[in-house]
């Protein structure tokens, strides 16, 4: 599918779910108990916290709710949120009962880390999805070759509570900088960030996202050879000090059009629920996210990284007892 389509239809699928209602907490149908071992879903209404509206967990996560509602009796609606961190918090706090998050910034919040320090959260997972690529894009005349050289530089990194911020933060703090002193700091949200790259009021900037999205497609296609991607991988060995769930990756060439494959850092994405989920939920859910991949991958060609024989790998983050249900383990 052409990267048009599949962003329209995206669009105007994920819309739709977020025009029927966003947020508020699950609100099951207490006349239809389900036995613990059930693998079926009953009446109630759910919400998932996705991402940025320009990015893929916006796009999947609205994929995700019309597959819910159309094939289970959960009525689920997909909301738009500021991604990883934010999500964990919402989520724990009962404003959500599903949630896209990075696999860092989850076993951060298991672990009481991070931007959780002191405060393990109670969050257990659905499954392991696709990989989100560090993708560090720079204007061609911003003198920036590295990470290290981006001190001093406008660069966005993320929405404020994203997965993108945390990874930029490590990013920056790997290459020997203060990201708090020593670059100048844009916390812009991705649609933002495409305007500030585009108008030059950006020198460069950090995503963390599925291959391809839109808005970075956007950017490349109108700045062509004025921007460039960034080499992440020197930094690689720091991150796993960090968090030893990153890991090698590439960004094709034709992904955006570009001259040469890109190396680059990745990290998973985790579908993440709190502990009292519903076990029967649980295991419809994680069974659907299988049984009908093929509409996630129409919706958008990252899902096509979600798979089985990886889904259960979702440590340090625990994996929920209805999931391990669907999933045979």
């Amino acid at each position: 599918m052409h990267s048009w389509a599949y962003k329209a239809a995206a669009g105007a699928l994920a819309l739709g779910m977020l025009a029927a209602g966003c947020g508020g907490k699950r609100t099951p149908d207490a006349s239809s108990p389900q036995g613990e071992a059930a693998c079926e879903a009953a009446d109630g209404r759910i919400t998932i916290a996705t991402g940025n509206s320009g990015g893929v967990y916006y796009v999947v996560g609205g994929g995700l709710a019309k597959l819910i509602s159309d094939n289970t009796r959960l009525k689920a609606t997909a909301a738009e949120t500021g991604a990883s961190v934010q999500n964990v918090q919402q989520l724990v706090a009962g404003d959500y009962d599903v949630a896209f998050s990075l696999a860092d910034t989850a076993a951060d919040a298991v672990a009481g880390k991070g931007a959780f320090e002191g405060k393990p959260q109670d969050v257990q997972a659905l499954a392991r999805l696709y990989s989100n690529y560090t993708q560090v894009l720079v204007r061609a005349d911003s003198g920036i070759d590295s990470i290290a050289d981006m001190r001093g530089k406008r660069i966005s990194t993320g929405s404020p509570k994203s997965g993108t911020e945390v990874i930029a933060n490590r990013l920056l703090t790997a290459a020997g900088l203060n990201p708090e002193t020593d670059v100048q700091a844009q916390r812009l949200d991705l649609a933002k960030t495409a305007d500030g790259m585009k108008d030059g009021s950006l020198d460069g900037l950090v995503w963390s996202g599925g291959l391809p999205t839109a808005q970075i497609t956007d950017i490349t296609t109108s700045l062509g050879d004025d921007v460039r991607f960034l080499d992440v991988t020197p930094q690689l060995d720091a991150l796993r000090g960090v968090n030893e769930v990153y890991d090698r990756g590439v960004i094709p060439a034709a992904t955006y059009g570009q001259p040469a494959d890109v190396p680059t850092v990745v990290v998973p994405n985790l579908l993440l629920v709190r502990s009292d989920f519903p076990r029967g939920d649980a295991c419809a859910v994680t069974k659907l996210l299988f049984e009908r991949k093929g509409d996630l991958e129409a919706v958008h060609p990252a899902a096509r990284g979600i798979a089985r024989d990886t889904a259960d790998e979702t440590g340090p983050v625990p994996l929920h007892p209805g999931s391990r249900d669907a999933l045979g383990g």
